[in-house]
């Protein structure tokens, strides 16, 4: 019984892992478009002082902005977001597919022979100009300058 519930377990965090639960209620959770799509009628539409239209068109004209909009996303999320979603998908594996297989390896490769190059480019500093400057320190160590204010 144990064993079989331990499979059963498995099983469902096997699935969870390309499957999980998503809120349907808070389908923002992160805000990435918090700016973006808050149009209400007020944002597009007012009359100022002194040029109001009839209070039966006012009212309609919200209605069927509101309906409108709120109908032809549902429309076009139905319509387009499916094949979107598939082509969203497919782009970002295939950036993940060329990070993970072409750009780290290469990146690693070029750390890899750079630090050979790095250790004979140390070797030639320290050959070369190490006794140039710890000369060259000597010979302007005994320098000495004096400000003096002359009237």
């Amino acid at each position: 019984m144990a064993e079989q519930r331990s499979e059963l377990e498995e099983r469902i965090i096997a699935k969870d892992l390309h499957t999980k639960e998503i809120d349907l209620v808070n389908r923002d959770p992160k805000h990435i478009n918090e700016d973006v799509v808050k149009v209400d009628f007020e944002d597009v539409i007012a009359e100022p002082v002194g040029t109001y239209s009839f209070d039966g068109v006012w009212k309609t004209s919200y209605t069927t902005f509101t309906v409108s909009k709120y109908w032809c996303y549902r429309l076009l999320s139905a319509v387009l977001g499916i094949p979107l979603a598939v082509i969203w998908g497919f782009l970002f594996a295939l950036i993940s597919f060329c990070h993970i297989w072409a750009v780290v390896p290469c990146i690693k490769s070029y750390l890899i022979e750079i630090q050979c190059v790095s250790r004979i480019y140390s070797l030639c500093i320290h050959t070369f100009c190490d006794p140039l400057f710890e000369a060259l320190s000597k010979i302007c160590s005994n320098i000495r300058v004096a400000v003096r204010k002359e009237i």
